[in-house]
């Protein structure tokens, strides 16, 4: 039993998870101008690629983040990442924003959706490079949905869509940035993992 339990760092990234949400709910109410992420402000103000996640344009947006911030904590933990993929996942994090450069006509942006497909980004590398056969299967189907529902959002398109039963605007880019900024970090990780083991 005791091999099942989540390693402590994928109980720290349940842990990240976590207080990534409850600090969107305790910001909630803020004027969103004064922490998102406006590439205006990169060079000056660029904490705002950490505290843009805080940000939610509704009571619906929030209640939808929180509930994918649960669901990817429970992800990482179950899957029982190391603490290479928690590391890899916070260096997404910022990166997720900065991605947003590519769209010069998103001015703003808030929200945890971006740094949450990172979070998926980084578990599938992580069951892909060291999961049995199995978690390589769930892998597998977890990176073909992620890409699927990424490229279904066109985020070469319109910097915003607004999907049917939302009452905001949805921006396409940030998904793309976030689970290529996690594949990306979690690659680089994996391979100074690996340069570590082989020497």
């Amino acid at each position: 039993m005791a091999e099942r339990r989540p390693s402590a760092p994928a109980l720290v990234w349940a842990g990240v998870a976590a207080l990534m949400g409850l600090a969107a709910l305790a910001l909630h109410r803020l004027d969103p101008t004064l922490i998102d992420w406006q590439p205006a402000l990169a060079t000056r103000e660029p904490w705002r690629a950490w505290s843009a996640v805080f940000v939610h344009y509704s009571g619906l947006h929030l209640a939808a983040n929180l509930a994918g911030a649960v669901l990817v904590g429970a992800l990482g933990a179950v899957a029982r990442v190391p603490a290479r993929s928690l590391a890899a996942w916070l260096a997404a994090w910022p990166l997720t924003q900065f991605g947003l450069a590519l769209q010069p006509a998103l001015l703003h942006y808030g929200g945890l959706s971006g740094v949450l497909h990172a979070g998926v980004a980084v578990v599938v590398v992580h069951l892909l490079c060291h999961g049995n056969p199995r978690q390589r299967r769930i892998g597998i189907a977890m990176f073909a949905g992620l890409a699927l529902k990424v490229a279904s959002e066109s985020p070469w398109g319109a910097p915003l869509r607004h999907p049917p039963g939302w009452d905001i605007a949805v921006a396409p880019l940030a998904h793309a940035s976030g689970a290529l900024a996690g594949a990306l970090c979690a690659g680089v990780a994996e391979a100074l993992h690996r340069r570590s083991v082989l020497r």
